[in-house]
């Protein structure tokens, strides 16, 4: 019997992990941390949902933190064995990991010191030593082979075109005469979008389990690079700082190198570009090691502007490069993160430029329910940050369709290349009114009967 168990991304777009059992081998695929609502954020510090010692291996589909953050506190708890991913996505899943344990480190310390946690004392959910153990566990794979993951299991990887290093993960589970064919979608990227290229067509299987963040909805129809030109020259008019809050890894690189576009091509001014993120600086070098994953079909950028560098860009690893941004004036681009503004550098920047009407604060990419980002996509007058009240004066901007996220019409795409149906859908990675529309529509184009699970559900699939 194969059993698999959703114990994250269940009616919520955070803490993805799919346990999948077989014949006594457990695999877990992703291991990702829960943010946004407070009663998500709580569900980290819970007793774990699985047996971590009888865990044989865990699977990572990419290097995003609800996906992959979950993993050194699994390792804290004991959990020692292999973790398959791309080569792309362990070097990334390491700053991710490692920033986030400094971040949940330094917030404890400074709730501690302030005296505005409800816990005494304030502890953070891993520490860096963590981090370092959970590194050691990672196993490099190339895409498109075939691994043998534990007993029964084997998968191989396919670049789903979200994230440098991004796979769905195909799954057989070999013990019958003829496989048990699973498909784990990941975050299915966009097609055409920014850096990356298009998703790889889905293979034929007998179970799906699909993600389903943008299934109620498609992204603007406008071009993304004329969306972010006119947010920025309206911005350059107000004359003050424009604040990107981004993800550190992915958005981040792909800001940059829309901008360098867009300044190529004269349709915004030659606006200094500071990057305020170690974890970002990181990756952004990261990105530049693997130059050959990236689709740079917007423009060549080689030479005069070279591709995330160049004399307008500015990487700011430190603390004190971090505070002289504090004396920017406009115009100019900050960019910092988290990109949900739950924690991070980006804290400190909105406290400093909120309260003033000539800044503009830039919001990219989907905002999960609970976050500061959905807070001020909504028109919160103040945002609550370190225990004050912060006035929002800033202009509030949205770039039009800066996702990594396929929406409504890319994953129906994505999915039409799937010649049979598969026997068994599972819609994850979306909140419940995205997941069961997407249910809805793949029900009458498709004829499916998708399962939208709750979060511990398990199904035996067959």
């Amino acid at each position: 019997m194969t059993q698999l168990t959703f114990h994250g991304a269940a009616r919520t777009v955070t803490g993805s992990k799919y346990l999948l059992e077989a014949d006594g081998a457990r695999v877990l695929i992703d291991c990702g941390m829960f943010q946004g609502l407070k009663k998500l954020r709580e569900l980290n510090w819970q007793p774990t949902p699985f047996d971590i010692k009888n865990l044989d291996a865990v699977l990572l589909t990419h290097a995003h933190l609800d996906h992959c953050g979950y993993l050194p506190r699994i390792v804290r708890q004991g959990y020692h064995n292999r973790i398959f991913c791309t080569p792309a996505t362990a070097k990334l899943a390491e700053i991710i990991m490692l920033d986030s344990a400094k971040i949940q480190e330094h917030d404890a310390d400074y709730a501690n010191k302030k005296g505005f946690s409800k816990h005494k004392p304030a502890l953070p959910l891993y520490e860096g030593k963590d981090v370092l153990t959970t590194v050691k566990l990672l196993r490099e794979v190339e895409r498109e082979n075939w691994h043998q993951v534990a007993g029964p299991i084997w998968a191989r990887f396919h670049d789903a075109g979200h994230l440098l290093g991004s796979n769905m993960i195909e799954v057989e589970v070999r013990n019958r005469e003829k496989p048990l064919r699973i498909l784990f979608s990941g975050d299915v990227g966009r097609y055409d979008g920014p850096l990356y290229f298009d998703p790889t067509p889905p293979p034929e299987c007998d179970v799906l389990v699909c993600e389903s963040t943008y299934g109620n909805r498609d992204h603007p129809d406008k071009d993304l690079s004329e969306g972010l030109a006119d947010v920025f020259n309206r911005a350059v008019k107000r004359g003050g700082v424009i604040l990107m809050a981004s993800f550190a890894v992915g958005r981040a690189q792909q800001l940059i190198y829309l901008m360098q576009v867009l300044k190529s091509e004269g349709k915004i001014p030659d606006l200094p570009i500071y990057l305020d993120s170690p974890m970002s600086c990181n990756a952004t070098d990261i990105y530049r090691e693997h130059s050959d994953d990236h689709d740079l079909a917007e423009g060549d950028l080689n030479g005069e502007r070279p591709v995330l560098g160049g004399p307008a860009v500015h990487l700011c690893r430190s603390v004190d490069e971090s505070k002289g941004l504090n004396n920017v004036d406009g115009p100019a681009v900050i960019i910092s993160s988290s990109g949900m503004m739950t924690a991070g550098r980006i804290l400190h920047h909105l406290k400093r430029r909120l309260p003033d009407k000539r800044n503009t604060v830039v919001l990219g990419g989907y905002m999960a329910v609970g976050t500061r980002g959905r807070a001020l996509e909504q028109g919160a007058p103040t945002i609550r940050m370190h225990g004050m009240d912060v006035p929002v004066n800033a202009a509030i901007e949205k770039v039009p369709g800066l996702s990594g996220h396929a929406d409504r019409s890319g994953l129906l795409r994505w999915l039409s290349g799937l010649k049979q149906d598969p026997r068994q859908v599972f819609l994850t990675h979306g909140e419940p009114d995205s997941a069961e529309a997407f249910a809805d529509t793949l029900a009458a184009e498709r004829g499916w009967k998708p399962i939208v699970p709750e979060m511990g559900e398990s199904h035996t699939l067959d």
